[in-house]
């Protein structure tokens, strides 16, 4: 496999990969930081000579460990030693732990979470669970079960999405950006960028400076097709970015904002990572208190 078709392969592959970071750490966007993170040390090892047979096992493999990394970091309570092992039955697996929101795996101990994820989300064997998740295929045929029995616990349980708790100029700064957005006025927004402003398209590139990120809201500007409003993605303020053509009830992707006093520091668009809507946590919000 040769470069170009080496890092085809890893597009292919992406939202894939995010559907395990995000359910392992309970974010889309903490999921997407570390999704990109692996795929740097994979691009990492491939320069250094690695050669694999299986790529999917091996990014996922990557993709687990680079979760435990950040979870460990993170230094939650409720994380148990993943190469536990856990006897006992459970339920069998229902559509509904496929579309189970992200702070119900959260509530599975590390191991339960990624035999559930990597068997009923994404398709792998009890045996391919076992060598990503570094543990027999005993535990993981355990952990599977049990993480099953208590999603299905969890299923009945609706969680309220998390409501951000911002200063009233930070909420009046983003407030201000989403409705030059909806007016089309972005030469207002242009005027709100700091000198140094960062621009990342997630999934697609980085632009840095005035000049460099301006032609982002040309391309906005020649697109009817997107409507705007003010929400919250995972208890962070954002702008909800809706398709007209598409349906109304999710948003296709979200645009979160960084701030230098008044000044826009930083943008983060998700508009090429359409993936990272799949279970996300969000909400609208009023455009004024």
């Amino acid at each position: 496999m040769n470069n170009d078709e080496f890092e085809a392969r890893l597009q292919e592959l992406r939202p894939r990969l995010h559907r395990y970071c995000a359910r392992m750490t309970g974010s889309a966007i903490d999921g997407e930081d570390l999704l990109q993170d692996a795929l740097v040390k994979a691009l990492r090892a491939r320069a250094e000579g690695m050669e694999v047979d299986n790529l999917g096992g091996w990014l996922l493999r990557i993709a687990h460990n680079t979760c435990l990394d950040f979870l460990r970091q993170r230094a939650r309570s409720n994380v148990v030693p993943l190469t536990e092992d856990m006897e006992g039955g459970g339920a069998m697996p229902e559509a509904g732990i496929i579309m189970a929101g992200f702070q119900a795996f959260m509530q599975l101990p590390e191991l339960q979470r990624c035999a559930v994820i990597l068997k009923d989300v994404l398709g792998h064997s009890v045996e391919e669970v076992a060598e990503i998740a570094g543990c027999t295929p005993a535990a993981a045929k355990s952990a599977l079960q049990r993480g099953r029995a208590a999603l299905h616990q969890l299923a009945g349980q609706v969680a309220d999405a998390r409501v951000p708790l911002p200063t009233t100029a930070n909420r009046d700064r983003i407030a201000r950006y989403v409705r030059f957005f909806q007016d089309g006025d972005f030469d207002a927004i242009r005027a709100m960028l700091a000198a140094e402003v960062q621009l990342e398209l997630v999934n697609r590139l980085r632009l840095a400076g005035r000049d460099g990120v301006n032609p982002y809201f040309t391309r906005y500007a020649a697109e009817p097709k997107w409507c705007f409003e003010l929400g919250a993605v995972e208890g962070r303020m954002a702008m909800l970015v809706f398709d007209r053509h598409g349906t109304v009830d999710k948003p296709a992707h979200f645009v979160l904002l960084a701030w230098q006093g008044s000044q826009l520091a930083g943008i983060r668009d998700f508009l090429f990572a359409p993936y990272a809507m799949e279970a996300v946590d969000w909400i609208r919000l009023p455009a004024a208190v």
